[in-house]
């Protein structure tokens, strides 16, 4: 495995391959998406470990939901035993997902720990009301929490795929993806703002409607479908970024498994 240098207008080519691929099964990459946001939120209903576990199958799903990009961009359709891939490959690839997942959901708590220090934010202060949340203290706990993010977003994007179907062990598979996002970070950039773009455009277009009707619960009741419309959409084109950012190397090419991506 080695890593591939693409151009920057790469970025938006991932986004209309994403919309592309999902609109070949619309329907199946919808329903598994929501299956997953499902069983996350389940999980987070359980008492005391329900959130770190619902963390911890973010890699999992993530690496679900890519193969399940395969199979639609292939003309296959994806059934809802894809999202468990990350767990039919071997007990040492299940062992490297589940400590990936481990280490997600240290890493998310850990951030959830720290800004309200960093912003004297009471850990449970919770916004009662949209005027609770758009306050300057609100906002900037938000601002603070998406910067300690991004450092984990960048190690985890590619990280399930590497573990999957490179066999990568978890601690490189984080290295190299951080590497493979900051090397094309012109790509990565471009594809995060066309996304931003587009959910822009589409939540614009709904208020709109609503303005234009003088009907305000219209917007209050597409707002919510779309925007989840749109997120499973936008997971549909990580597959692409992943696939373009790594080339595999001559002996893999001989020793790799049914279903992994060339």
């Amino acid at each position: 495995m080695k890593l591939n240098i693409v151009p920057a207008r790469m970025g938006l080519h991932w986004v209309r391959l994403g919309i592309k691929t999902f609109f070949r099964q619309p329907l199946a990459l919808t329903s598994l998406f929501f299956m997953y946001t499902a069983a996350a939120s389940v999980l987070s209903l359980l008492p005391v470990v329900g959130i770190v576990l619902a963390l911890a199958i973010v890699p999992a799903a993530t690496l679900g939901l890519m193969a399940a990009t395969k199979e639609a961009e292939s003309g296959r359709f994806p059934t809802p035993a894809v999202l468990v891939s990350a767990f039919r490959t071997g007990r040492q690839r299940l062992r490297a997902m589940l400590v990936l997942g481990v280490i997600y959901a240290a890493a998310c708590l850990a951030i959830l720990a720290l800004v309200p220090l960093i912003v004297s934010l009471p850990a449970t202060e919770v916004p009662a009301d949209a005027e609770a949340a758009m306050s300057p203290q609100f906002q900037l706990a938000v601002l603070v929490g998406a910067a300690l993010y991004l450092p984990v977003s960048l190690m985890f994007w590619h990280a399930p795929a590497l573990v999957h179907w490179h066999g990568i062990t978890p601690l490189k598979s984080l290295f190299f993806s951080t590497v493979a996002c900051l090397r094309n970070a012109g790509a990565m950039t471009l594809f995060g703002l066309g996304w931003m773009g587009i959910m822009f455009i589409a939540s614009s277009a709904i208020v709109m409607v609503a303005a234009a009707t003088g009907n305000p619960q219209v917007a209050a009741t597409a707002l919510v479908p779309a925007v989840l419309l749109m997120t499973a959409m936008f997971t549909t084109s990580f597959y692409f970024t992943f696939r373009d950012s790594f080339v595999a190397t001559p002996d893999e090419e001989t020793t790799r498994q049914p279903g992994e991506p060339p």
